[in-house]
């Protein structure tokens, strides 16, 4: 697999040599200073090609190999008719992208907001910190402090119950920790969304259910995925994180089933996915290592991570990467299978983009700010353990030749 790290530009605090030193050869980022919306010149898009291949001629290369995330303007999610200019600006980009060699565009369809969690430095049984996500806090934000009409049946009275009376104990501190948590912006951003403002902004979606959500995401998909496709671009969803409905917001990438209706949709190659551990693994119904062997064709990105459920189902953190709830050893071995039926096949492009995804802060990184989820040193080990696991499987896959059913089932 093409090994590789996030980059969030010039102000990451995690840099192109830390990303090479951590042994990548591609490098996952976006433009993050352009308006979601608004067209990507092929200017721009060389300009930060330049800043990632600057060192190249003197230390291991390194490129442009993912982009994550070409943003989808929230009009095309609620259906707007705005949304036909907006998929233009997309369809441009997607060109822009394709003339400057960028050729596997990660994006979402999450209402609103992106990834959502109520604590960014949950401490570890080892000291170090990682991200956390947990149902009664979670209800606490909606009922107590940004009260959300109608928020009440969504949530079990016994839940609902405790975070009224936790809510009655917490700090002016804490509540504003907790707001300021779950109201965190795109990953890469500072900028978070403002309490005041945020319940209008989900009002507009009080007419989308998800069947109408849905059907906004197979339009989009039915206008850009041919272009995708003519380029040469694999275009790649990533799962909704957490995988279920929150504030009263419907989620339709979160399932199997989900994955397998959006595919059918537009059924072209270049209609993919992103396959993310860590989102997909929440949920109990989905199984992973079977979900890669049933959509690895159109699998462009993968993103690898373990979550563990908690006492409380919906409650869960970030593991170590081969620990946790997802079955690491099988997934690994599914897309290695993957990438060898690709290459028995004589397909161009074989190799999977892998990119390890929410290290632990740890070590030296304990003390710098960094974004949550990506600080270096946690994804270093995650990158290295997963590293070690797939040389693993190759071998051992090499020295006991598999049947053919079985190495490259589908």
């Amino acid at each position: 697999m093409l090994h590789t790290m996030r980059w969030f530009g010039p102000n990451d605090p995690v840099s192109l040599f830390d990303i090479r030193q951590a042994g990548c050869a591609g490098v996952v980022t976006a433009l993050h200073q352009l308006p979601v919306g608004a067209v990507w010149t092929e200017a721009d898009i060389r300009t930060r090609q330049q800043l990632i291949e600057a060192d190249n001629a003197t230390h291991s290369p390194l490129h442009w190999a993912v982009v994550e995330s070409l943003p989808v303007h929230e009009d095309i999610k609620k259906g707007r008719a705005s949304r036909d200019q907006y998929i233009a600006n997309y369809q441009q980009s997607l060109r822009h992208l394709a003339a400057c060699g960028v050729r596997t565009v990660c994006y979402n369809f999450m209402p609103v907001l992106d990834w959502s969690r109520t604590n960014l430095s949950y401490e570890m049984p080892d000291g170090s910190r990682a991200l956390r996500f947990v149902w009664q806090d979670f209800a606490l934000f909606d009922l107590c402090i940004l009260r959300r009409p109608g928020a009440e049946a969504d949530y079990e009275p016994e839940v609902a119950a405790a975070a009224r009376q936790q809510f009655a104990t917490m700090s002016a501190e804490a509540v504003a920790q907790l707001s300021n948590v779950v109201l965190l912006g795109l990953p890469g951003s500072e900028e978070a969304f403002e309490l005041a403002g945020f319940q209008s902004l989900l009002d507009e979606y009080k007419t989308i259910d998800a069947a109408a959500l849905r059907e906004n995401l197979y339009y989009f998909l039915r206008a850009v995925a041919p272009v995708a496709e003519d380029l040469g671009i694999g275009l790649c969803i990533h799962p909704d994180d957490p995988p279920y409905p929150l504030l009263g917001l419907p989620r339709v990438v979160s399932t199997e089933a989900d994955l397998a209706g959006l595919l059918a949709a537009c059924d072209v190659p270049a209609n993919g996915l992103t396959f993310c551990t860590g989102s997909l693994g929440v949920r109990t119904d989905n199984d992973l290592p079977a979900m890669v062997r049933r959509f690895g064709a159109r699998i462009h990105f993968v993103h690898l991570r373990a979550t563990k459920r908690e006492a409380n189902p919906r409650n869960f953190h970030e593991a170590d990467h081969l620990a946790g709830d997802v079955d690491m050893y099988a997934v690994v071995q599914a897309l290695v299978q993957e990438e060898l039926r690709r290459e028995a096949a004589g397909e161009a492009t074989t190799a999977l983009p892998l990119r390890p995804d929410h290290g632990h802060q740890m070590l030296d990184d304990l003390h710098k700010k960094t974004y949550p989820g990506y600080s270096a040193i946690g994804r270093l080990r995650g990158l290295a353990e997963l590293r070690g696991l797939e040389y693993g499987i190759r071998r051992a896959l090499a020295e006991v030749p598999q049947p053919a059913e079985v190495a490259y089932a589908r």
